[in-house]
């Protein structure tokens, strides 16, 4: 069981770490519970409780800037929330038509069309496009090198 159980969080911890570039799941959450079941499976001895406790908080914190970083970087550069439910649909189009560079691109034709359907000029809407984009990749960068710690610890109790 408990070897079913250390290949389980092996994949959990990756899917964590893809979960965080693909916006179909849940990133850092698959990355906290991949350290929650190692440490289960070593009773208690894989983290300190301190250490599961931060990663806890940071994880809330990563759901947290996941869906306000956006919105304060596209919203301080004057961006709508047509462009930000734009960035978003183009991403979730984008990943199903062409994996996974199609995410990308459909975040930025999804904000700069969202911004021209707000009614916005082309020069607005490409400058409001781009700090959606800004703050839709700060946020992914923040949330995979929470994943990527997690998984260098999640390595690191396994040796």
């Amino acid at each position: 069981m408990e070897t079913a159980l250390i290949i389980l969080a092996s994949i959990l911890i990756l899917a964590g770490i893809i979960g965080n570039i693909l916006p179909a799941l849940p990133g850092t959450p698959l990355s906290f519970a991949a350290l929650l079941i190692l440490q289960h499976t070593s009773d208690g001895e894989a983290f300190s409780v301190a250490a599961l406790v931060v990663f806890g908080i940071l994880t809330l914190c990563s759901l947290t800037f996941d869906f306000v970083l956006p919105m304060i970087t596209a919203r301080r550069f004057g961006a709508s929330g047509y462009g930000l439910w734009g960035s978003f649909l183009g991403m979730v189009v984008g990943l199903i038509l062409f994996p996974p560079l199609g995410a990308l691109l459909g975040l930025i034709a999804g904000a700069v069309g969202g911004e021209l359907l707000a009614g916005k000029r082309s020069g607005e809407a490409l400058k409001a496009g781009a700090a959606t984009v800004a703050g839709n990749i700060a946020a992914v960068v923040l949330r995979l090198g929470l994943s990527l710690t997690m998984a260098a610890m999640f390595v690191s109790a396994l040796i």
